[in-house]
């Protein structure tokens, strides 16, 4: 299979094209180095002008989806101990976390002093949502890019619960501890406002509704949050805009009692389902629905093009996923 000569695209992935250098088009049109760092230099500058101007807030001042996961787990410590924030981590168990991302889960709400809630949802119900996401496409093409469908469904739910808490709790910041690749430096900071979010709601709470009924508005807005835009967080995502060393990161976390987990894919350092996630998205479109993520953090030098060919290439052990098909009760 032909793969992008600077990063790990594979001719599989959609819209792609390459020169006769054999580099991909996303290379080509990515932005240089050192307009990156400036880019990065705005953003950091832009969220610590936001903190600044909460400071004071009453409460909690942010609201980090805390799923026990290496970039989760340091996005906590920088909230807590480089910024001074008073943090609610929240938790979304969604029957899938590895046990030792939940121990290391408990040593760090702990450790770092931070309150803490867990959000678990019915087992039944999230089940058949992630079987039947994982034998039909949910979502546009465009989404999938980014994640498989299991996960699309995942973290939608996560979403829009930690929404539903900052609004109800009246929390200015909702964090999230992903990598520079999984999303947008440009959507890094980001004001969040009821048509913004009603419209991201919709593209992915009505199918969800058509299939599994009205028992799944549980974990999505409801109207009346969408009448008090004033109490509509931001949006961040700081691990975009500040330094991110993985080797750095592990040495942290090992200082916090945070343990990697053994039993998750290259990809994860929380979730069973990712390894099943990943190999359907595998076999159903023709690459690996991390692919995108590595890619731009091989281009931002922040992942060499080497272990990003690795991740991508580990296939999961025929165990793994027989356990996974049957708790999610697929023959």
């Amino acid at each position: 299979m032909r793969i992008c000569s600077e990063c790990v695209l594979p001719e599989t992935f959609p819209g792609i094209s390459f020169n006769r250098d054999g580099v991909c088009n996303f290379c080509q049109s990515a932005c240089s180095s050192d307009r990156l760092e400036r880019e990065r230099a705005k953003y950091r500058r832009k969220f610590e002008d936001l903190l600044a101007r909460h400071a004071g807030t009453s409460g909690y001042e942010c609201l980090l989806c805390f799923s026990g996961g290496k970039d989760s787990a340091y996005t906590l410590d920088i909230l807590k101990n480089r910024y001074g924030l008073r943090v609610l981590a929240l938790t979304f168990d969604n029957g899938f976390m590895s046990p030792v991302a939940q121990e290391n889960i408990g040593r760090l709400v702990e450790g770092l002093g931070v309150d803490h809630m867990v959000f678990r949802p019915r087992f039944d119900l999230v089940r058949r949502i992630f079987a039947l996401s994982a034998t039909e496409s949910f979502y546009s093409g465009k989404t999938l890019q980014r994640a498989s469908s299991i996960c699309t469904s995942c973290i939608s739910m996560v979403k829009s619960v930690a929404l539903m808490t900052a609004i109800e709790k009246g929390i200015p910041f909702v964090v999230y501890g992903w990598s520079p690749g999984q999303a947008p430096l440009h959507a890094s900071v980001m004001q969040t406002n009821p048509s913004l979010m009603k419209a991201a709601q919709r593209s992915v709470r009505e199918p969800l509704v058509q299939r599994f009924g009205n028992e799944v508005d549980a974990y999505f807005l409801k109207e009346h949050h969408f009448e008090r835009p004033e109490l509509f967080p931001c949006n961040v995502h700081p691990l975009a805009f500040l330094e991110y060393d993985e080797p750095t990161i592990y040495a942290r976390l090992a200082e916090l009692g945070w343990v990697r987990p053994d039993d998750t894919d290259p990809n994860s350092t929380n979730c069973l389902l990712n390894t099943y996630a990943n190999h359907v998205h595998q076999q159903r479109f023709g690459y690996n629905p991390y692919a995108l993520e590595i890619a731009n953090m091989v281009r931002e030098s922040v992942m060499s093009r080497e272990e990003g060919l690795r991740r991508l290439s580990v296939r999961p052990r025929s165990e793994q996923l027989e356990v996974i098909r049957q708790r999610l009760g697929i023959g």
